[in-house]
Order: structure tokens, then C-alpha cells, then sequence
């Protein structure tokens, strides 16, 4: 489900607001500059100067592999992390933030 849509912001991240049942946030994603190993997020979430979450660069399958981000998401009021996916669009300065339900148990 498509929530939001996000800019390009001039650092390299990406800016937008996130609204849902329970958050409504301008949130940035900054480029981490401290990565030390393979798995270290590739942004910081922030709302204001509160790390609310990391991204990681990811691709999709197929013959035609498509870049986006990982995105996840800490939330004290929900019962687990939101996971989300930022697409960039073809023009590569807007990209649309979609959630990730994942599998029921």
C-alpha cells in the first residue's frame, strides 16, 4: 500500500511525511556517513534530531532489478517495527513510500 512520496533532499537523502493510524512526521532520511560493515544502514530515519529508524539499500528480483530501500521504522505504540520499501520513481527526485504488511502468523 502506497503511503507517501518522498523528495531527493540536497544531501542525498530524502525527505517527506509519513501518515498513519498512529504517526504523522516530516521524516528525513540521511545518508549515513558512519558506516563500518557490510550490513550498516545505508540512511538514519529522523524526525527533528530523533533517530526513528535506518534504511538499507536494496534490489528487487528479476530479470529487470530495480533499486529502492529498506526502510523500517520504531514505533512505541505498535507491536513491531513498520517495514517499509522507498521507490524512486524514473526521473530518480521523487520516490514513493510503500508499506509492507509481511505475512500473517
Amino acid at each position: 500500500m502506497q503511503i507517501r512520496h518522498f523528495i531527493l533532499a540536497k544531501d542525498g537523502g530524502w525527505t517527506g511525511s509519513i501518515r498513519t493510524l498512529t504517526i504523522d512526521a516530516k521524516v528525513r532520511l540521511v545518508p549515513n556517513d558512519d558506516r563500518n560493515g557490510d550490513n550498516a544502514p545505508a540512511f538514519r530515519a529522523l524526525v527533528g534530531n530523533a533517530r526513528i529508524g535506518d534504511a538499507w539499500d536494496a534490489r528487487t528480483a528479476g530479470d529487470n532489478p530495480r533499486y529502492y530501500l529498506r526502510v523500517r521504522l520504531d514505533d512505541p505504540s505498535l507491536t513491531a517495527p513498520l517495514r517499509l520499501s522507498l521507490f524512486p520513481c524514473d526521473e530518480g527526485r521523487k520516490a514513493r513510500l510503500v508499506w509492507n504488511r509481511g505475512k500473517e502468523r
